[in-house]
């Protein structure tokens, strides 16, 4: 009897331990892991470097499907296009089209910041239409009389200054357009609005010119860098001359802003211009189509 009871204790005990010890590491079922969940990041910006005038630009990175709002710098655009792992967006033209570094925001359709990436796209006024416009926003106020003069006191600088952002685009000095000396020595088709009319006209195949009129149908063709040659009086004979510099469509019609000198604009409405500042003027435009 007492071995019997003793094989009994025994039993129980061994009956506890494992009772007990089934809650221990060996036996225990392994903890929940953690899921791991992305999140919103900004890996690259392509091209790094954009156009003054804006252009198309891919963001990659992580998470990016529910964007739909870019912060170029203080300028705001909404997303072309936004997958996972890609969002698409027109950067907008640089700030009076110079050139600046500026960050990237990716905002959610809450308005919320989502990731976001500093000095993340370089604004550059390499070549053609950007340099002219990166110019002509340098200069509509600040002469740049060391390399052309003023011609004001000759009855106006606007010829003058439209001329120098030709020049800037790419546009070469001839025989019969140019200006030497710092103002010093100049032909009338650089800094005489008629003849620089008459000019563009005999020239406009050699030039790659054409002209368009103020109307809303011509206006669709109008292009940045393009030039607007005015006639106050309706007489015949311009008077005036400007370069455009914005461009946007306001409840389906195109409104046109210049930059010129005399008067000194960087946006100047063109159909403020042609009603209010000078009622019954008439137009047109040089369209550059190179």
């Amino acid at each position: 009897m007492a071995v019997l009871a003793a094989a009994a204790a025994s039993a129980l005990a061994l009956t506890g331990c494992t009772a007990h010890t089934s809650g221990t590491t060996a036996d225990a079922k392994p903890a929940a892991q953690a899921t791991a969940t992305a999140s919103p990041s900004v890996a690259t910006v392509s091209p790094a470097q954009a156009s003054v005038v804006g252009q198309k630009v891919t963001i990659t990175g992580t998470d990016l499907q529910n964007v739909k709002t870019v912060a170029f710098g203080s300028a705001n655009v909404r997303v072309l296009s936004a997958s996972s792992d890609k969002v698409v967006a027109q950067a907008p033209a640089a700030a009076n089209y110079q050139p600046a570094t500026v960050g990237l925001k990716l905002i959610s359709k809450t308005g919320k910041t989502i990731a976001s990436k500093p000095n993340a796209l370089e604004y550059t006024a390499a070549g053609g239409v950007a340099a002219q416009l990166e110019y002509a926003l340098a200069h509509w106020q600040n002469y740049n009389t060391a390399e052309y003069g003023d011609l004001n006191p000759d009855g106006g600088d606007c010829a003058n200054f439209v001329s120098q952002t030709l020049i800037a685009r790419g546009w070469t000095m001839n025989d019969d357009w140019y200006n030497h000396e710092a103002g010093d020595d100049w032909s009338s088709a650089w800094g005489y609005v008629p003849a620089m009319d008459d000019y563009f006209a005999e020239n406009a195949d050699s030039l790659g010119l054409q002209e368009l009129s103020f109307s809303q149908a011509d206006r669709a063709k109008v292009a940045l860098g393009d030039i607007a040659v005015f006639d106050w009086d309706g007489d015949g004979s311009p008077d005036h001359v400007e370069v455009v510099d914005r461009i946007t469509k306001v409840n389906g019609q195109y409104k046109i802003e210049l930059a010129s000198h005399n008067d000194d604009y960087a946006y100047r409405d063109l159909d403020e211009t042609i009603t209010t500042q000078h009622p019954g003027a008439t137009g047109h435009f040089w369209h550059l189509t190179r």
